[in-house]
């Protein structure tokens, strides 16, 4: 036995033997599920950092918050459900490769039509269609990546948070220490619970937290 499959063994009876940490484990892995990911990121660009927004009108960064959330968020979760209605996927939840396929390719179109809303209005800051564009790539990728095996949502959102706010730090608006730190800690929070309560495995996890981040760096230098 190598020791990726030791540290696989050790893993899997960790799973067996800390039921206390289920719990948590799951709340993190809701709060910090992929599909809200872009409604905190935006929150932090909108509310947190001192120059992106700062010429809109409460009005207006509400406006902005409402139409991440209705093309980021409400679309992809009402396709998830109305997917299973329809019987077209097992569970809302995604647990398997085949399951996943439609949703990628629905929340793909979804994510592109809102990098084009944000890219063909010059009003918002380039950082809001880069960081949109990066979640297409990712999404894009996901779908391909997932013909081999299950990639880890969480962590591509986890990812993408990071490679975000390293674009956010190059690009020298903004003092990014905590938040940058705040995002490693969170990431490390959210890829511990996924081996926790997930079949997620290390590759499956890590290779998400990759394409999450190296797709908004790609974005980035697209934009």
């Amino acid at each position: 036995m190598n020791s990726a499959d030791l540290l696989q063994e050790n893993l899997n009876e960790k799973k067996c033997v800390a039921p206390a940490l289920k719990w948590p484990a799951a709340f993190f892995s809701y709060i910090f599920h992929p599909v809200f990911i872009p409604l905190y990121v935006i929150l932090f660009l909108v509310y947190v950092h001192p120059s992106y927004f700062s010429g809109f009108s409460a009005a207006a960064k509400k406006q902005t918050i409402a139409i991440v959330s209705l093309n980021l968020i409400f679309f992809p979760l009402i396709s998830v459900l109305l997917l299973r209605a329809v019987g077209f996927i097992d569970s809302i939840f995604l647990r398997t490769r085949k399951d996943r396929i439609i949703p990628y390719m629905a929340c793909g179109i979804f994510f592109f039509w809102a990098y084009t809303v944000f890219h063909k209005q010059e009003v918002y800051p380039t950082i809001m269609a880069t960081f949109i564009l990066g979640i297409f790539f990712a999404s894009s990728l996901g779908l391909l990546a997932n013909i081999y095996f299950k990639v880890s949502m969480h962590a591509m959102g986890m990812g993408g948070l990071l490679g975000v706010f390293w674009l956010v730090i190059k690009s020298n608006t903004m003092l990014m220490t905590w938040p940058f730190a705040l995002a490693i800690f969170i990431t490390g929070i959210v890829c511990t619970a996924r081996f926790i309560i997930s079949d997620h495995t290390q590759k499956e996890i890590y290779t998400g937290l990759f394409i999450g981040f190296i797709c908004q760096v790609a974005a980035g230098f697209v934009s």
